[in-house]
């Protein structure tokens, strides 16, 4: 069949609109009209098939697309980094980076912050600092991508010297460059720091996300603010527009737990308008535990290991079997 001009132009936007939705039914459908319609052979439809099976967690068919590209460009493999990064194949992100540099393709700004994720999940802060020389050499500096990805990297890595003074260079910052500082006062128990930067975010007219949200819990949790961190959850909704997630929810369960308010964390997991998850009640059971509240972690053990476990190893739960036949 005879390729169309105009063929090439309209599944590029179909692709697209795929890979925007990941909608992997859809993208595999357009996929074949492609090789039907005999335009396969371009290298745009190729790379923006690559770009969206990637964006659908779909590593072995971009894989597959990639190596019948004629011309493997800085974009390609901008798109497999990412996708590997995302789905946490770090080891996989740094060898395809690696080849990259090998085929003498040069990075580009889309390329860095992809690759400084994978260095933050394998703690590699010597490769880290290597990314960072060559961030400031080629002036990467001034996309806020960038910095952002160093600041994660640096406050993850065990360097939060560092990651502050990128912070405090940054002429502009966004809701994920405020998000990343506060993360990493929090995985450094900096727990002042982190209610100071929460204001002064508030200041500059930036809403906190999903992810401040986590880190701000986590902040009250481990700092035993149980009042702040009750307050701050119940007006995360109405006033920064973030619905609680599950991930919002252990927080405060963590929180609750830590404290001893074990029903009242088993009266908000009831009363979640989701279903709760194996974590969420295992956070609560951990607690029971900590604290040796037997009828709560009885009925916690109920839901996540079934009734026959509670009763015959009450012991496992936090109490023994002479308490639990009191």
């Amino acid at each position: 069949m005879k390729p169309s001009f105009f063929g090439v132009p309209k599944y590029a936007s179909f692709i697209e609109y795929c890979s925007s939705r990941k909608d992997l039914r859809r993208l595999q459908l357009i996929h074949g009209k492609v090789i039907t319609g005999g335009i396969f052979h371009d290298d745009f439809i190729r790379a923006k098939l690559v770009s969206s099976y990637a964006a659908c967690a779909q590593m072995t068919e971009a894989i597959f697309i990639f190596s019948c590209t004629n011309r493997q460009s800085t974009f390609l493999y901008n798109c497999l980094i990412r996708g590997y990064a995302s789905l946490k194949l770090f080891h996989e992100s740094l060898n395809t980076y690696r080849h990259m540099l090998l085929a003498g393709k040069q990075p580009d700004r889309c390329t860095l912050p992809s690759v400084l994720k994978s260095c933050t999940g394998l703690s590699a802060l010597n490769l880290g600092r290597q990314l960072h020389a060559f961030v400031l050499i080629h002036g990467f500096f001034h996309y806020v991508s960038n910095s952002n990805a160093l600041i994660s990297m640096y406050s993850k890595c065990g360097d939060l010297e560092v990651a502050c003074q990128i912070f405090s260079n940054m002429p502009v910052r966004n809701k994920i460059t405020w998000s990343a500082m506060i993360a990493g006062y929090g995985i450094h128990g900096k727990f002042n720091e982190v209610f100071n930067l929460l204001e002064e975010m508030l200041a500059a007219r930036q809403l906190p996300d999903s992810v401040t949200c986590t880190a701000i819990l986590m902040a009250y949790s481990h700092s035993g603010m149980i009042e702040f961190g009750r307050g701050f959850f119940e007006m995360m909704e109405e006033r920064f527009g973030v619905k609680p997630s599950l991930e919002h929810y252990t927080c405060m369960v963590d929180m609750l737990g830590r404290a001893g308010h074990l029903e009242e964390a088993e009266a908000l997991i009831l009363r979640m308008d989701k279903e709760p998850d194996g974590a969420l009640w295992r956070a609560l059971l951990g607690a029971c535990k900590m604290h040796g509240k037997i009828e709560v972690a009885k009925r916690v053990a109920e839901k996540v290991y079934g009734n026959h476990i509670c009763e015959s190893s009450p012991e496992r739960f936090g109490g023994n079997k002479h308490d639990a036949g009191e």
